[in-house]
């Protein structure tokens, strides 16, 4: 079964592929407007080979990790504090729901006007993206714990920080998991958002550049780029990540 579902996946990329190919043959639109898969392939080849495409891969990475590491440790705390403190839920909780409605890149004005343009700016805007999806998915794995669960590791002497750290946690980690995949998710949309508003170097650098010099096909590279990533991360990480907790917890 799975291998007739890779077997599918391929077939249909290469026919999008051919497709692309084909209309950009046709010449229905200019180059400048619509380029062929092989200018976007010209284009990823020349940017790897002068070493831009890498070094802007390796500097959005380090913005996304060092932001989404704030969020995930800012996050976990927040929500446990949400869960097991009613006042904290009824105050800053609903500041957290209002919070998250805002999309990443509303935040860049502000980090533009605290941090300046620089790499702080951008982990903030990363951070800030991400942190109330794993707050808002903690608090909800916390809460959903069985009370008898809690009140059975207080009766066998866990307290305080034991208590969070070997019961807590763990018993809401298939929950914050999904929140761990909704900040990365958030927080990739916002280094690249950033990196393209502050224009300073990154896989948004490129894409700005690209689109200063009004080269689609760039554009059109570096966004199949970010795109790869991100399902190179999901697939990779978060869904092996994801089986073994429903495993571990025998929900398949």
């Amino acid at each position: 079964m799975g291998g007739h579902f890779t077997l599918h996946r391929i077939a249909f990329y290469v026919g999008l592929v051919a497709a692309w190919q084909i209309i950009a043959m046709i010449g229905i639109w200019p180059s400048n407007v619509f380029s062929s898969p092989y200018e976007v392939a010209e284009d990823l080849v020349y940017t790897a080979m002068d070493g831009s495409l890498f070094y802007g891969v390796a500097m959005s990475m380090w913005r996304l990790a060092a932001g989404l590491t704030i969020a995930i440790g800012g996050g976990i705390i927040l929500g446990v504090f949400m869960a097991r403190v009613e006042v904290v839920n009824q105050t800053v909780g609903s500041l957290v729901l209002g919070l998250q409605s805002i999309p990443s890149i509303a935040w860049v004005p502000l980090a533009i006007l605290w941090y300046g343009l620089n790499d702080a700016g951008i982990i903030f805007v990363v951070a800030i993206g991400a942190i109330f999806a794993v707050t808002i998915n903690t608090y909800t794995g916390v809460k959903n714990i069985d009370p008898h669960f809690i009140e059975a590791a207080r009766n066998m002497g866990a307290k305080g920080s034991q208590l969070i750290t070997a019961v807590l946690l763990p018993a809401a980690f298939p929950y914050m998991i999904s929140g761990f995949k909704q900040g990365w998710a958030f927080a990739w949309r916002g280094v690249i958002g950033a990196e393209l508003l502050f224009a300073y170097m990154g896989l948004g650098h490129l894409l700005y550049a690209a689109r200063s010099l009004t080269d689609v096909s760039q554009v059109i590279a570096i966004m199949l780029v970010i795109m790869a990533i991100g399902l190179a991360v999901d697939g990779v990480v978060f869904k092996r990540v994801e089986n073994r907790i429903m495993s571990r917890w025998g929900l398949r």
